[in-house]
């Protein structure tokens, strides 16, 4: 392999995960950011939309043109909302760049499903034939061999960690699974509204969106791969006032007896050869100040033998496993690099 940097566009950098994307990217030893995009800040230093990242760049942003940004960088992110990532992923397809997606686009393989949830036509079913989910963890060698990555949801890789293994071995009943997910305010993104300020979120803790929230479909697509069969879940999320973080408690009846200890080496053997999945000593769960600002995934399960159910705790952050560390991971994996390339560092403490 060249000596030579790998050019990235981030595009769409004016949101978290476009800058926690940056930040990320910086410290990766083989890559370099060549271009940043932004409609709304086009002309801007980037700097100026992330002074944390002050001194360590000099780039300004620049309008959306594909044919401009792939004369200027190898590897295309695209931290652009949903919809409006359609075109631009056919187009530097088109171009002839590999191409991790952030957005919703190209997560559900039913061009229906996705038209039922997201209420727009897919504009792409081709490109969406070829797109892979990009979870690691189970999709791995697909990912090596991807022109196109379509990055998860967080709260989606949050509650597929924790019941694969589960749904792998066939020792719980698809059709019981409850999940319920906390997250942390900078899920919603960047954008202000009135549900995600300061006065309104502080102190409080609400459910939103239950039954309906556009990662559901997302998170059956991916159980049922695993189970061969139609897996629907109860699904509800809730908005905590933290900044970053996703806790999933998620449920799920047993179908023959087991153990804490027994469940506890099914997901050791699961996850033993994964970097960034960390099951934690039987009777230890997650906490979210753990994995703040890393790449983990820190699991905990238990078997609640008085009511036959298995119980699993998952915790991410989520603009990182559950956005922008992920999709470095998986830009990794589609360029050969190592996969834990410039995402070997640990979270934030305290």
């Amino acid at each position: 392999m060249s000596n030579a940097k790998l050019k990235i566009a981030i595009v769409g950098s004016s949101g978290y995960t476009g800058g926690e994307l940056y930040r990320i990217l910086l410290h990766h030893p083989l890559v370099m950011v060549t271009v940043v995009t932004s409609e709304k800040s086009a002309g801007k230093p980037i700097t100026d939309i992330f002074p944390h990242l002050a001194g360590l760049t000099d780039l300004v942003c620049e309008p959306l043109d594909p044919d401009s940004i792939a004369k200027k960088a190898d590897f295309i992110f695209l931290a652009l909302p949903h919809v409006t990532a359609q075109e631009a992923a056919f187009r530097f397809h088109k171009l002839g760049k590999k191409v991790v997606d952030l957005s919703a686009d190209y997560r559900l393989t039913d061009p229906a499903l996705y038209e039922q949830w997201y209420e727009h036509c897919h504009q792409y079913p081709d490109l969406l034939k070829i797109a892979v989910y990009g979870l690691p963890e189970l999709h791995r060698d697909k990912i090596k061999q991807a022109p196109l990555t379509a990055n998860p949801g967080c709260y989606p890789t949050s509650a597929i960690l924790g019941l694969a293994p589960l749904l792998k071995k066939g020792i719980v009943d698809p059709q019981s699974i409850i999940i319920d997910s906390k997250s942390g305010v900078s899920g919603a993104g960047r954008s202000p509204s009135l549900a995600h300020h300061y006065p309104e979120v502080n102190e409080g803790l609400m459910a939103y969106k239950i039954g309906t929230h556009r990662h559901t479909p997302e998170i059956e697509q991916e159980l049922s791969f695993l189970t061969g069969g139609k897996v629907t879940v109860s699904f509800t999320p809730h908005l905590i006032p933290m900044n970053r973080g996703i806790l999933s408690t998620s449920y799920a009846r047993l179908v023959h007896e087991a153990n804490a200890a027994e469940l506890h080496a099914l997901y050791d053997e699961f996850y033993k050869k994964e970097p960034f999945v960390r099951l934690l000593p039987p009777g230890r769960f997650p906490n979210v100040r753990n994995v703040r600002g890393s790449n983990f995934c820190d699991i905990g399960v238990y078997a609640d033998q008085r009511t036959g159910r298995a119980v699993v705790i998952t915790a991410i952050d989520n603009l990182v496993k559950g956005a922008s560390g992920q999709a470095v991971q998986n830009m990794n994996l589609m360029t050969g690099f190592e996969e834990t390339e410039g995402l070997k560092f640990a979270g934030l403490f305290p």
